[in-house]
């Protein structure tokens, strides 16, 4: 935006379902896509092998497919978190692709050893033994399978991710005006946030953020009951909001004082701070003097 403030275009609509009830769906989504792809997997092996006249036994497809997609399904949290900690952006794209390659290939590692420790098991408990065959040349082949299995998963986490900042709605900081006039607000300490959602704008006051959770290379601004993504880190985003009202009480958690309705100790010297709205946030012990000073 190039003005000081923008003026509303849309109101504000709830998020079509909170992070705690998209987790089910999400990890669903996964062990579905884990299963169906064995199933079909293994019995388009068992096609190919019955055309050919190959020897085999019944069990080998299942133990063959079903292994490679136990360790796929086993290692998507681990891609959910790196593309969350470094995502594809038009201006990120460049610098991160190759820690993106190098992941691609530990990503291979970890599913291809996986793989085989678990077809080596499978087949001891027949009283066979499994050859893998040359290491060098089968990994080779098979980390030309999974480069594209990898891309396919990072693909479907950043589509899924836009699509639901889309639908939820995406936080900015108002620009100074394009004129070089003075901003109608505080740039450095902005008393309001411009949200994009469907096609229309609408402005949450800083005052009504309850609190904000560190998302990788986003801070998710919670007002309300709905969450806001915002691109920034959240040291970025702590020199900017109002000390005498905001506080830091853990390395992924900024909170609104008048928001906290209670405080509750623990033995490790950390708190539990039950916000408005029932939501549970973890405060450090580093931070417990923060909050007691705020």
């Amino acid at each position: 935006m190039g003005t000081g403030a923008a003026v509303p275009t849309g109101a504000a609509h709830p998020v079509p379902r909170p992070v705690s009830r998209r987790r089910p769906l999400e990890i669903a989504f996964w062990v579905i896509d884990a299963v169906v792809g064995t199933v079909a997997a293994s019995l388009t092996v068992h096609m190919d092998h019955v055309r050919e006249g190959l020897a085999y036994a019944a069990w080998e497809p299942w133990v063959w497919e079903g292994s490679s997609r136990l360790m796929v399904l086993l290692l998507v949290p681990a891609v959910v978190w790196f593309t969350a900690r470094w995502p594809l952006h038009f201006d990120t794209w460049r610098r991160h692709l190759p820690l993106y390659l190098l992941a691609s290939l530990a990503w291979s590692l970890l599913h291809v050893g996986g793989m085989v420790v678990l077809r080596e098991a499978a087949y001891a408990m027949q009283g066979l033994e499994y050859d893998f065959g040359d290491v060098l040349r089968q990994f080779g082949y098979e980390y030309l399978k999974d480069i594209r299995s990898f891309a396919g998963i990072v693909l479907v986490l950043h589509l899924y991710r836009f699509v639901l900042r889309r639908l939820q709605g995406e936080a900015a900081l108002l620009a100074p005006p394009d004129d070089g006039s003075a901003p109608v607000e505080p740039v450095d300490r902005p008393e309001r946030f411009l949200v994009r959602k469907l096609g229309r704008e609408f402005l949450v006051a800083a005052r009504d953020i309850e609190h904000v959770q560190a998302a990788g290379n986003y801070a998710n601004l919670h007002v309300h009951g709905r969450e806001y993504p915002l691109r920034t880190t959240l040291s970025e985003l702590e020199q900017r909001l109002d000390p005498a009202r905001f506080t830091r009480v853990h390395r992924s958690w900024i909170v609104n004082l008048d928001a906290i309705e209670s405080i509750e100790p623990l033995e490790s010297g950390d708190a539990r701070l039950l916000m408005r709205g029932g939501t549970q946030v973890p405060c450090s012990r580093r931070y417990r003097d923060r909050l007691r000073n705020g």
